[in-house]
C-alpha cells in the first residue's frame, strides 16, 4: 500500500512539474487588432463577425447534459435488479435519485431553470 502511495505521489509531482514548465515555456500569443478581425479582402469588416451568445441557453444545455448522463446511469440499474441484493439495490437507487433531486432543487432554487427571466 505504501509503495502504491509513493508511486502515485511521484507521478503527481512529475505531472505537476510538466504542467508548470509547459505554462512557463509556452509562447504567449499577443492579441492584435488585425489578427483578431475577420479577413474581408483587405477591407475593414462591414459588421461584427461575432454573434451574440445566450449564456442562459448555454446553462440550460449544460444542465440538460448533466441530467441526461445521470439518466443513462440509472437505466442499467433496472437490468441489475435480478442479480443483486434487493436491500442494497434499493438503498443505492434511493441515494442516487435523492442526489439527483437535490441537484434539481438547487438549480431550481438558483433560478437556472427560469427561461423567461
Amino acid at each position: 500500500m505504501s509503495s502504491l502511495m509513493s508511486i502515485s505521489f511521484v507521478i503527481f509531482c512529475i505531472a505537476s512539474i510538466v504542467m508548470i514548465l509547459a505554462s512557463l515555456l509556452s509562447k504567449k500569443a499577443l492579441t492584435d487588432r488585425e489578427k483578431s478581425s475577420p479577413f474581408e479582402c483587405g477591407f475593414d469588416p462591414m459588421n461584427s463577425s461575432r454573434l451574440p451568445f445566450s449564456i442562459r441557453f448555454f446553462l440550460i444545455a449544460i444542465i440538460f447534459l448533466i441530467f441526461d448522463v445521470e439518466i443513462a446511469l440509472i437505466l442499467p440499474m433496472i437490468m441489475v435488479i435480478k442479480f443483486s441484493n434487493m436491500i442494497m439495490w434499493s438503498m443505492t437507487s434511493l441515494i442516487f435519485i435523492f442526489i439527483l433531486l437535490v441537484g434539481l432543487y438547487h438549480e431550481w432554487n438558483q433560478g437556472a431553470l427560469n427561461w423567461s427571466s
